[in-house]
């Protein structure tokens, strides 16, 4: 079911030095996301990617709410992922799936009390 390691997304009060930071340390943008939030704020979501493009990326997110880790895991769907565990009752289900701009989402919580993002189709 898990693919691999699809990014380990950290938080950030200031973005841009963020990144300015993290290239120079060998990283190079590769994709930008910017949601409106309530309140007229913008949430922004910057990809990174290390020089081995077989690695898997570093996101920055400024989310006010959001001021944790956060471990994606690739997985081939979402959704079937979800219907295969929602009856097992060491996995909690914090977030069910839910649709982005580049496919689903869905969060659970394992039952070594791990928490990870589900990405995919």
């Amino acid at each position: 079911m898990f693919k691999k390691l699809e990014c380990v997304s950290i938080h950030t009060k200031d973005i841009e030095k963020s990144v300015s930071f993290y290239e120079s340390m060998g990283l190079k943008q590769n994709w930008i996301v910017e949601r409106n939030l309530e309140n007229n704020k913008v949430w922004t979501l910057i990809g990174l990617k290390f020089p081995d493009k077989h690695s898997s990326e570093l996101v920055l997110s400024d989310h006010p709410n959001i001021d944790f880790m956060e471990v994606e895991i690739l997985v081939e769907d979402v959704c079937e992922t979800y219907e295969r565990l929602k009856d097992n009752k060491d996995v909690k289900w914090i977030r069910e799936p839910f649709q982005t701009e580049s496919g689903h989402v869905a969060v659970m919580e394992a039952p070594d009390e791990n928490v990870f993002v589900l990405v995919g189709k």
